[in-house]
């Protein structure tokens, strides 16, 4: 069996930046072992399959880690739209997605693809000592959405922080193996409204190079200090990304730019 591929950098405008991921068009689904084992061999922080729907016009979409699938993914669904957009039906500029976290969509906006995502809600918690010492640094605040939030005081904090990876996995199986750890801060000098990173060793990656999903609750939180809707983002990952986000109340749009890196045609053979 052979598959598209392509291999597409999110929320940069230039190739070897943003966060990498994979794009396979399928015309049916394949069997989950063999998505999963394809995304394993993949080997990028997310692989996106999608198929188109029987009517209006949607695809469904997935998304899987070199580990497990997960309900959601920014960068892969900007990365499956600009696929779309831009190699299988060049001049579409609106695309809707049937997901596991309910309808998203996706339209051109110039250069950039804003994604209409769910918000997330933030709710006070217990300090997760355990996450914390692993993370490295003592946040000023912890919130929890589906991810810790730590909220440090500045930039210099968050890009100073040296994980250990395999001691933040223990620490989250201990308190909630599905969670990732964001830490964010005001950027510096104005370049920008915020920064974070981000780290899921549970779901396989250690850092994620850029992740809109993360921003469902950046956003909420950053709009609300700030007092405004619209929000520049940067994630001060080594490749490094960059957002543009509205705060919608109950929705957010999550807007970057993307270019190919590769295309080519996976051969997948009938079972893993």
């Amino acid at each position: 069996m052979q598959l598209p591929f392509y291999q597409i950098d999110a929320f940069t405008g230039s190739v070897f930046k943003g966060n990498p991921a994979a794009v396979m068009p399928l015309e049916t689904w394949l069997e989950d072992g063999i998505l999963q084992a394809i995304a394993t061999e993949n080997n990028l922080s997310e692989t996106a399959f999608f198929r188109p729907t029987e009517e209006d016009g949607a695809f469904e979409l997935r998304w899987f880690t070199p580990s497990v699938e997960v309900p959601l993914c920014g960068h892969a669904t900007l990365a499956s739209a600009f696929v779309l957009m831009t190699e299988m039906y060049r001049g579409l500029d609106h695309v809707a997605f049937e997901t596991r976290s309910g309808r998203l969509t996706v339209r051109r906006d110039d250069d950039r693809y804003a994604m209409n995502f769910p918000a997330m809600n933030l709710q006070s918690t217990r300090r997760p000592e355990r996450v914390i010492a692993a993370v490295g640094a003592a946040p000023a605040m912890v919130l929890k959405s589906d991810n810790w939030l730590l909220i440090y005081d500045s930039e210099d904090e968050v890009a100073a922080l040296d994980v250990d990876v395999s001691a933040l996995a223990s620490a989250l199986a201990e308190n909630d193996a599905d969670a990732g750890v964001i830490c964010t801060a005001p950027a510096a000098n104005g370049r920008a409204d915020f920064v974070s990173r981000y780290f899921a060793p549970c779901h396989g990656i250690s850092e994620d190079p850029v992740t809109g999903s993360t921003h469902c609750s950046l956003v909420p939180y950053w709009s609300e200090r700030l007092g405004r809707r619209e929000l520049h983002a940067l994630q001060i990952s080594a490749r490094g990304g960059e957002l543009f986000c509205r705060d919608q109340g109950r929705r957010v749009e999550i807007a970057g730019k993307a270019v190919k890196y590769m295309e080519g045609v996976a051969h997948i053979p009938a079972s893993p």
